[in-house]
């Protein structure tokens, strides 16, 4: 058990033919005892130091801990962040694709009918320059024929009648 400053006064020394001055020895275990009880006291506030000082660690590990998991949940949710952007950037891009061709084909078709338009287009031009043709070339052949004297001979006839 360790020496306490009350073991410390109540020491009482046996005295002896011509043993040591006891007034002085009191004054030496006076300030024995005064420095016991000054070093008792700095050891209890160095305890209780560390008593706290150790909580603070407790805390701050505790706090570590706490910002560990937690920068672990943000990066898996950063990750997850991005796995998601990625299938949703390919679900847009497959969906412009698709879109695209869509339109491409739809181009393409109104293409094939705009040129099957312009090839009928052509056939009936081709058909009525025949025609026109045909009919210019009856109307020169009546006026090389003298048909138009038979009518005006005709329209003459009448007149005088």
């Amino acid at each position: 058990m360790p020496l306490t400053p009350l073991d410390i006064h109540n020491k009482e020394f046996s005295t002896g033919f011509r043993g040591y001055n006891i007034d002085e020895v009191n004054e030496f275990l006076d300030q024995v005892i005064k420095d016991f009880e000054l070093l008792i006291k700095e050891k209890k506030e160095a305890e209780e130091r560390v008593a706290i000082l150790n909580e603070r660690v407790d805390y701050y590990k505790s706090l570590e801990e706490n910002l560990s998991k937690s920068i672990l949940v943000a990066q898996e949710t950063a990750e997850d962040v991005k796995s998601n952007a990625r299938k949703e950037a390919q679900l847009i891009l497959k969906e412009a694709e698709k879109n695209a061709d869509r339109i491409v084909n739809e181009a393409l078709a109104k293409s094939r009918k705009i040129a099957i338009e312009i090839e009928e287009l052509k056939k009936r031009a081709s058909v009525y320059r025949m025609r026109f043709r045909t009919l210019l070339e009856a109307q020169l052949e009546m006026l090389e024929n003298g048909a138009w004297d038979d009518i005006e001979q005709a329209d003459s006839a009448v007149a005088v009648e």
